[in-house]
């Protein structure tokens, strides 16, 4: 061997250090950069020269130039990141939410409150017109705080809607970066040498993508990436990027889905097939929370509103001629929709030709809850109908009352769906009616009075009227108890005293009178004391004379104040329940999203320990291969001068 084999050697080791320097050197620099993976010069022993002594060696080659990649830690890293992406975006819809949900003055609880409140001095004062106007002023400041709450809850919707375009724009953007990026790297591949920072640059935009969508991926043989999302729908294969576009959703078209275009047309993507992301926690908030928060201001609008009305009617106003002028409703609400869906039949102008009326029976009992309407399948001709808030199924038939709503449907076509909101929209609506305070009805319609002769202590505890118009308007009840166990006969008078009929019942303590079914005239009678045989009470229609100074109605007004209005609880209790709820929602958001949120900084630091740039690593390596090349270049040095030498020899 010559000198020349150690010249050879020398250049290669140079030749190999430098690299490894040159490698370090670009680790150091992008120790800083986001998803950059640690690349390491990979080396192999040149093959042997043989001699008649052996085979020598011939240094040392590089190979290649490999990025430290873990391709389970990043799929992992991906998928934890979606689901924080997916908890943190609906935890911050959420807190929207939440302001909506005020305790406090500025709350719903308070304005009903204080409606209620007023009629204190309603009921005091009757026919004080200041008091008057203050109800009008209270039922005025109620009304505008449901209206401003629905209407905040369409902003809440407008800002989600908007959200969700910024995060399909997002998708769409990267989809084509990938696809861009496949096109790239697989035109590198036929080099045969990895193109890491592309594939790095690839890795980036999967990790930004998957923010926005739970992504899974499939790598081709040529390098490239298949990125699919919704439970495989294909959004990169190849050089080829779908497009997702925000559409109306089928069911309601106040809200939005996803869809993704094929052929020009989107076809929508199903929330739960997401997976996760942003965009999926967006999703489940308009789908759930939002829905949630919209029926729980609603049922309580509709509850009070209704309450409110319906006693309104049955009392008497100040309007001339006394008691003579009907009763109007003080508010008006929202009614109640049927949408259709968005696959009904339809007519050639593209209206649907079946059809679902909704109508409130009974407020009390109103769910705060949407349903899904459709044909039963096990029922042929009848209706199945789901109550989304637990899941409830009942089957029914046109004309059938569920929850308090009356479900009247019209020429159904096959494969109708319908969803039914009962109260979603009844605090958007909601308005004072009555301007003038003569309009407010305090008077009852009804008087109950004791016989002046009565010798037991038989007195008028309540008198309620329970219907509008009365049954028999204008017609007098006289009560007279034959015992001292509470047996009494009944009968009915017209104006002139004539009895037009007549009958009997019995009385016990803390009972009504008439015990239902009985219905003398559409009124409820409680006794405080004892009467005795002989005892009369009449129950008339109350005198023109008496109605300023009569405040029945204003006292059963303000019984509605602790009364079961909304599903068994009074409107306090109703409130403070739906704010209770909301901020569960809330605890339990901010708790997954702390806890998502651990996970994918975990599932991060785990990649990144085995991919990412430790500069104390790279500082020793810095120094390991200087040291290398140095000895590289002394090799290099002695075989210049045993070549020197040689020369000196040979010419000497």
């Amino acid at each position: 061997m010559g000198a020349s084999a150690l010249l050879s050697l020398g250049v290669k080791a140079m030749t190999a250090n430098y690299a490894a320097l040159q490698t370090t050197g670009n680790n150091i620099a992008n120790a800083s950069v986001q998803g950059y993976s640690r690349q390491s010069v990979g080396l192999a022993t040149a093959q042997g020269q043989f001699t008649g002594a052996g085979f020598f060696g011939r240094g040392v080659n590089v190979v290649t130039v490999a990025r430290s990649h873990n391709e389970f830690l990043t799929r992992e890293a991906a998928a934890s990141l979606s689901l924080s992406s997916m908890d943190s975006a609906r935890l911050a819809q959420l807190r929207r939410l939440e302001s909506v949900f005020t305790p406090g003055e500025s709350g719903l609880g308070n304005a009903t409150s204080e409606l209620f409140n007023a009629m204190v001095d309603l009921s005091s004062q009757p026919a004080d017109m200041s008091a008057r106007q203050v109800v009008l002023a209270r039922a005025g400041d109620m009304a505008a705080r449901f209206s401003e709450a629905g209407s905040a809850l369409d902003t809440v919707q407008s800002g989600v809607t908007a959200e969700l375009g910024a995060s399909v724009a997002s998708i769409n953007s990267l989809a084509r970066s990938i696809a861009a990026a496949n096109l790239r790297i697989v035109a590198l591949q036929g080099l045969g040498q990895p193109a890491n920072d592309l594939l790095d640059e690839r890795e980036r935009l999967i990790s930004s993508l998957s923010e926005q969508v739970q992504v899974s991926r499939i790598e081709a043989a040529d390098g490239s990436l298949g990125v699919f999302i919704g439970g495989g729908q294909r959004l990169v294969l190849g050089a080829e990027a779908a497009e997702l576009r925000v559409i109306r959703d089928p069911s309601d078209p106040r809200r939005s889905a996803i869809g993704m275009v094929e052929a020009g047309v989107p076809r929508r993507l199903a929330e739960s097939s997401l997976g996760g992301g942003a965009m999926a926690g967006l999703l489940r908030f308009q789908n759930i929370d939002l829905v949630a928060g919209r029926n729980f201001v609603g049922r309580l609008a509709m509850a009070v509103g209704s309450a409110v009305n319906t006693q309104q009617m049955r009392g008497l106003n100040l309007q001339s001629p006394y008691g003579s002028v009907p009763s109007a409703a003080l508010f008006g609400m929202g009614p109640p929709q049927a949408l259709p869906h968005e696959s009904n039949v339809r007519s050639a102008g593209g209206s649907p030709l079946g059809a679902t009326a909704l109508t409130v029976v009974d407020a009390g009992v109103l769910q705060a809850s949407e349903y899904d309407l459709r044909e039963s399948t096990a029922s042929p001709g009848r209706w199945q109908l789901t109550r989304l808030a637990d899941g409830a199924v009942s089957t029914i038939d046109s004309g059938d009352v569920v929850d308090g709503l009356r479900i009247d449907i019209t020429t159904p076509q096959p494969g109708d769906r319908f969803l039914l909101q009962g109260v979603s929209r009844a605090a958007n609506g909601m308005a004072r009616l009555l301007d003038d305070p003569r309009d407010i009805a305090a008077a009852s319609a009804l008087l109950a009075t004791p016989a002046a002769a009565n010798t037991g202590t038989a007195s008028i505890a309540t008198l309620a009227v329970n219907a509008a118009p009365l049954p028999l308007p204008g017609i007098s009840t006289r009560l007279t108890f034959t015992s001292a166990s509470g047996a009494y006969n009944w009968e009915r008078l017209n104006a002139a005293g004539t009895v037009l009929s007549s009958g009997s019942g019995s009385w016990s303590a803390g009972q009504p009178i008439p015990t239902p079914p009985l219905d003398l005239n559409g009124f409820t009678l409680l006794l405080n004391g004892v009467p005795r045989s002989g005892d009369v009470i009449s129950v008339v229609p109350t005198p023109a004379n008496s109605v300023a100074s009569n405040n029945g109605n204003a006292l059963s007004l303000l019984s509605l104040r602790d009364a079961a209005v909304a599903d068994g609880r009074n409107a306090t209790d109703t409130w403070a329940r739906a704010l209770a709820d909301v901020g569960v929602r809330v605890q339990m958001a901010e708790t997954s999203s702390t806890i998502s949120g651990a996970v994918a900084g975990q599932a991060e630091q785990t990649r990144s320990s085995q991919a990412g740039v430790n500069l104390d690593e790279e500082a020793a390596r810095l120094i390991q291969y200087q040291q290398s090349y140095q000895a590289a270049a002394k090799v290099l040095q002695v075989a210049q001068t045993l070549f020197d030498t040689l020369l000196q020899a040979a010419g000497g």
